[in-house]
């Protein structure tokens, strides 16, 4: 696929790594050039955020590492669980190449309407 900006920010949406207001492409996982080497090499969008999920399952385990909780005094915090983490992030990418395989997107139908006596 050609990369355009309006695929760019269609696959910015699909892989849930919307630009902060005020922000720019370093405040997300991919920056554009990232994004525009997806493109090229998918045959349509889906499978580009196919590739994109499964990319961010790998980036979620080095985010996040082994850590699940820890405690600064007398406050503690709780981290994302990795595992549940990293498996949405596959599950997505697993829901888009289905998507991509059965080739969704842009449909025509055509009703024909019944023989009304």
């Amino acid at each position: 696929m050609t990369p355009t900006p309006e695929l760019r920010t269609r696959l910015r949406k699909l892989l849930n790594e919307v630009i902060p207001q005020g922000g720019s492409e370093t405040d997300t996982r991919f920056l554009n050039a990232d994004l525009d080497t997806l493109l090229i090499e998918a045959v349509n969008i889906y499978s580009a955020a196919t590739a994109g999920w499964t990319m961010k399952a790998g980036m979620l385990q080095q985010e996040l590492g082994q850590i699940e909780q820890y405690s600064v005094g007398e406050e503690t915090y709780k981290v994302v669980n990795l595992t549940t983490a990293i498996n949405a992030a596959l599950k997505m990418a697993e829901t888009y190449s289905r998507m991509a395989a059965s080739g969704m997107g842009s449909m025509i139908l055509r009703i024909t309407p019944p023989e009304v006596l």
